[in-house]
């Protein structure tokens, strides 16, 4: 259709509340009434493929998984890149002798050290901490997260990091620092610095690109939603950039437009406020 527009959604703090798998029936409801009305909607995530299976019964058009290094259309697959095998070693062991607590992506799930757990519950009492072991564990049961023991060598996509000081993360980017992005928000709530190494091949804002490209729709009908620093380059390339109301306020200045928060039907409101559907 020649007014079809492509939308692409971000899945934590944004389609969903962050760690969760069900999106609010009204994005869900938006989601279907925009695809009938000829838009395409697209997933644009930093989970790898096996963290959103559990999205997959709701119908999208596409997938852009480990920040642009997976992308599906319509079952296609358009792109499927890891980092190399020389890297990932590099990678696990510099990470790894800094003590740092890893997690690596792989299309069939992710696997976590088994020190980060065991970590946090020598330190419940400390702050929040519990609170954050009590998260993790809810997104180990929910987002096919499994222990590094169980890791048997699969390509990966991306290595999420957590640590307790700056100074674990100056090797680190010193080694790694041509080959990834350190996508660092900063300390967290609980004490920790905790964030992503992307491959600097990909990202989703490339992503962005390709997908519209290869579907010949102009990167000015393109619409990118999304709530934290790793949707940065997504949002600065769409058309048009819409942050959720509970997202980052570097976010904020980034974007475009601002919607509602998730638990505030933010997409239905978005996506009718933007003509994405009718009223």
């Amino acid at each position: 259709m020649m007014n079809s527009k492509i939308i692409f959604l971000d899945i934590d703090g944004t389609l969903t509340l962050p760690g969760q798998n069900e999106p609010p029936e009204s994005a869900i409801r938006a989601i279907e009434k925009a695809r009938r009305q000829g838009h395409y909607v697209f997933l644009c995530t930093g989970r790898s493929y096996g963290m959103l299976l559990p999205l997959l019964k709701y119908d999208f058009d596409g997938i852009i998984a480990s920040a642009g290094s997976y992308i599906e259309y319509r079952k296609k697959e358009l792109v499927n890149c890891p980092v190399t095998e020389e890297i990932k070693r590099i990678a696990m062991d510099v990470l790894k002798k800094n003590g740092i607590f890893r997690t690596v992506e792989c299309v069939d799930g992710s696997y976590t050290d088994e020190e980060f757990k065991r970590f946090l519950r020598a330190h419940a009492e400390e702050g929040n901490n519990s609170e954050l072991l009590r998260w993790r564990e809810q997104i180990e049961r929910s987002l096919n997260v499994f222990p590094m023991r169980e890791y048997k060598g699969q390509p990966i996509y991306k290595i999420i990091i957590v640590c307790s000081s700056w100074e674990q993360l100056k090797e680190p980017q010193e080694v790694l620092g041509d080959d990834f992005v350190f996508s660092i928000p900063g300390e967290d709530e609980y004490g920790f610095i905790n964030g992503e190494l992307i491959n600097k091949r990909f990202h989703k804002g490339k992503a962005v690109k390709l997908v519209c490209d290869y579907l010949g729709i102009p990167m000015s009908r393109s619409v990118a939603f999304g709530d934290s620093i790793n949707d940065k380059e997504m949002l600065e390339m769409a058309g048009l950039s819409i942050c959720m109301g509970n997202g980052q306020e570097e976010v904020k200045r980034i974007a475009d437009e601002l919607c509602p928060s998730v638990s505030e039907d933010g997409i239905w409101h978005a996506f009718l406020k933007y003509n994405l559907i009718e009223k």
